[in-house]
């Protein structure tokens, strides 16, 4: 979505800095409040230290929105920036680091982030954990136990059902082998 009078590059570089600015305020309140209470909310949060609805937030993170030269502006000087600094490039000398280019989409059994959302999640976890490794690693063995549980082997197929044993025994047991078994409540 191109805006008349916009920049390609301008926009891009301002969505790229937005994230930056994310990012940092994401790894301050994980910094400051390390625990899961205090890390959820953090996209509205930051939407309202911008000064602009949370859903506004959601778009221009979804690129269905670009930001204008106000809403920059905005940007800036809600996060301290001097003026103009998210139209530029910013590198690791200035401590916020920023892509060159947007992530190549990588095959979904591999291990590594495939996008924002996918990274935002991992950065927190991560977080989470080198602050506490041994309560982080226990809440998401928790968390994630339902996940991680390996599938109990089926159990062997019934002895066949004798000669005599009437058809809907034998129904019975043939349907029975296709059931998963219930999970459990928590």
């Amino acid at each position: 979505m191109s805006l008349p009078g916009h920049d390609t590059d301008t926009a891009t570089q301002r969505y790229r800095n937005a994230l930056a600015l994310f990012d940092e305020f994401v790894r301050t309140a994980a910094s400051t409040a390390p625990d899961a209470a205090a890390l959820r909310g953090l996209e509205r949060r930051f939407a309202e230290r911008i000064e602009i609805q949370p859903s506004y937030w959601s778009q221009i993170k979804g690129r269905s929105r670009q930001i204008g030269e106000r809403l920059a502006r905005q940007f800036e000087q809600r996060c301290g920036k001097p003026a103009g600094w998210l139209d530029h490039a910013h590198g690791a000398a200035t401590g916020t680091p920023v892509a060159a280019s947007p992530a190549p989409q990588r095959a979904p059994e591999s291990g590594t982030p495939r996008d924002d959302d996918e990274r935002f999640i991992v950065e927190l976890v991560l977080t989470y954990y080198r602050r506490n490794p041994q309560r982080a690693r226990q809440r998401l063995l928790d968390l994630l136990g339902e996940v991680l549980t390996p599938v109990p082997a089926p159990p062997p197929p019934p002895a066949p059902p004798p000669a005599a044993a009437d058809a809907d025994a034998a129904l019975w047991a043939k349907t029975r082998l296709n059931i998963a078994p219930l999970k459990k409540k928590r």
